[in-house]
């Protein structure tokens, strides 16, 4: 959910800090002061296009901010990846922070969990979070995808959809397949030539895994033989061939210590310590010795060193930065260059597999579009009977599900969500809906009706109340109450019927000081929220705050 938005130098916000509450929000005020500004605020951050005229008079830029909450759910999750993807940091816990700040030099920048990110990537998030619904148009449910992807969730055709998107990959990756092999035979000739040179060269070195640092090892030793063998003589010297060696030193202290075990035998622990020492000392001299033997000293063997290295190298540097990444690339050019050598045979294989590949799409194509035709009915019959209830008496709603040219990873249909608001007219989709008020009130029947498997988590709706009154305004108000179980809703609105159903309650007041126009927002409650019902109810006479407080005694009930 949006836990606080922090706006500074935006039109008439000089710096305001918004902390809204789960559930259903209301935001109220006169026409005029300034809730517009929030939704511009919030589009700015869901990666909406900059209008540098929206910066405060007299300020260089102006900054959005936002903290929200992600549960822990997989939703969550594909964020989490997502951010990674896109090169932000993923979330600290629960918070995810937006920033977005705009100049009027143009110098534009914006921000996901402090990590500069594209445009496009805010854009993205903002689509996966919130939807804005009225005349600040952000809304996903007009795509036809996301169409299709609502049906498919209400519908659970979660197994029936990663099916077909199995077999579009599995058709893919064979038709790629066959494109690598449909060349001019020039462009076979090429290839095959770049091939053989390429498997020649690998094949002919006979690489083992492992074998650059096993060569890098011996090609440092065999650099610094001489200096090796002469330490290995220096270590000898002072071990065992000098007259005042270690060796000679500790048999001189075996007779000491064997002359006094005679008068002590307690000594016998301490004489076998320097016994061990002794056998100790002979094991490392008989190493050193015999590491020493392998040493090579002759420069032949050393240029043979040298040219193995300069040939793994170079290899490495083409095909890998390893010699298993080499061996491997070289496994791969030996399979395409057998398929291009006898590509009649491969390309007549590739043949049956596509033909077996589309045929498998096609039938995991027409089970989905089974299904999703079996669903659309009932679907449209909730959305219709949800829009009733918010003042569409006689309105229609219907899903149609078409062909698509072909097949995808989500069909072959292409789904359209059509609506007719009155009786007699043309019912025309979701997108050619001219009234914001009535864009807004389907927007509402349509999340009411598919709440628990729509992703989205943050719902806003500007203008859902147009042109309407009376009951229907308190059938929005408790539809967008409900709504608020299953999302974070918040909704601008002129009624104080619906206003009156907000789990929390926000105000917009323009005011001057100083000279300076600014706007502010107040959280209201109490005897405060009663006063600014009764104010949209026509004044604060006795009467219209009675019905105030009437109306949130209703919502409460």
């Amino acid at each position: 959910m949006l836990v606080s938005l922090r706006i500074r130098n935006l039109a008439l916000i000089d710096d305001l800090t918004w902390e809204l509450g789960p559930g259903f929000n209301t935001l109220t005020g006169e026409t005029g002061a300034g809730k517009s500004i929030l939704i511009d605020a919030l589009n700015l951050l869901l990666g909406e296009r900059a209008d540098k005229t929206l910066i405060r008079s007299g300020a260089d830029n102006c900054t959005v901010e936002a903290e929200l909450e992600l549960p822990d759910s997989p939703a969550a999750k594909e964020i989490n990846a997502y951010l990674q993807d896109s090169g932000a940091e993923p979330c600290d816990g629960q918070a995810l922070l937006l920033k977005r700040t705009v100049s009027t030099a143009g110098a534009n920048r914006q921000f996901i969990n402090g990590s500069p990110v594209p445009l496009q990537a805010l854009k993205s998030l903002g689509d996966r979070l919130v939807d804005v619904h009225g005349p600040h148009d952000h809304q996903s449910l007009l795509a036809n995808e996301k169409q299709a992807e609502l049906l498919d969730a209400f519908g659970k055709l979660g197994a029936a959809r990663a099916t077909c998107a199995e077999a579009h990959c599995a058709l893919r990756d064979v038709i790629a397949e066959r494109a690598s092999l449909e060349m001019s035979e020039a462009e076979r000739e090429q290839r095959l030539s770049l091939l053989q040179h390429q498997v020649g060269e690998i094949q002919s070195a006979k690489l083992q895994p492992g074998e650059d640092a096993q060569l890098d090892s011996e090609y440092r030793a065999a650099s610094h033989a001489q200096n090796i063998v002469e330490q290995a003589h220096i270590i000898e010297g002072l071990l065992s061939e000098s007259e005042s060696s270690v060796m000679t030193q500790l048999a001189q202290v075996e007779r000491a210590l064997m002359a006094w075990q005679r008068m002590d035998p307690s000594i016998s622990d301490v004489e076998e310590m320097n016994r061990t020492a002794i056998t100790q000392l002979t094991d490392l001299l008989e190493a050193i010795q015999s590491r020493a033997e392998r040493v090579d000293l002759n420069p032949a063997q050393l240029r043979q060193l040298e040219e193995r290295l300069n040939l793994v190298q170079s290899l490495k540097r083409k095909y890998g930065g390893s010699v298993e990444s080499v061996i491997a690339f070289g496994d791969r050019a030996a399979a395409q260059l057998a398929a291009l050598e006898d590509r009649g045979k491969s390309m007549n294989e590739l043949a049956a597999r596509e033909k077996e590949a589309r045929t498998a799409l096609d039938a995991a194509a027409a089970k989905l579009t089974a299904a999703r035709k079996k669903i659309s009915k009932p679907l449209a019959e909730k959305i219709a009977q949800e829009l009733r209830g918010l003042g569409f008496k006689k309105a229609s709603f219907a899903i149609e599900i078409t062909p698509a040219a072909q097949a995808g990873p989500t069909g072959a249909d292409h789904v359209e969500f059509i609506f007719a608001p009155n009786p007699g007219e043309a019912a025309r989709p979701l997108r050619a809906i001219a009234s914001s008020g009535e864009m807004a009130r389907v927007m509402l029947a349509v999340k009411t009706t598919l709440a628990e498997v729509d992703e989205v988590p943050i719902l806003i709706f500007d203008e859902v109340d147009a042109n309407v009154g009376g009951e229907t305004a308190a059938q929005v108000g408790r539809k967008l109450r409900s709504l608020g179980r299953s999302h974070q809703v918040l909704c601008i609105t002129h009624l104080p019927q619906v206003a009156a159903q907000g789990a929390s309650h926000f105000a917009v007041e323009k005011k001057t000081k100083q000279g300076r126009t600014l706007t502010e927002l107040t959280r209201l409650e109490g005897p405060a929220r009663e006063q600014e019902l009764a104010r949209m109810l026509g004044g604060q006479t006795a009467a219209s705050l009675a019905l105030a407080r009437s109306l949130l005694a209703e919502a409460q009930a």
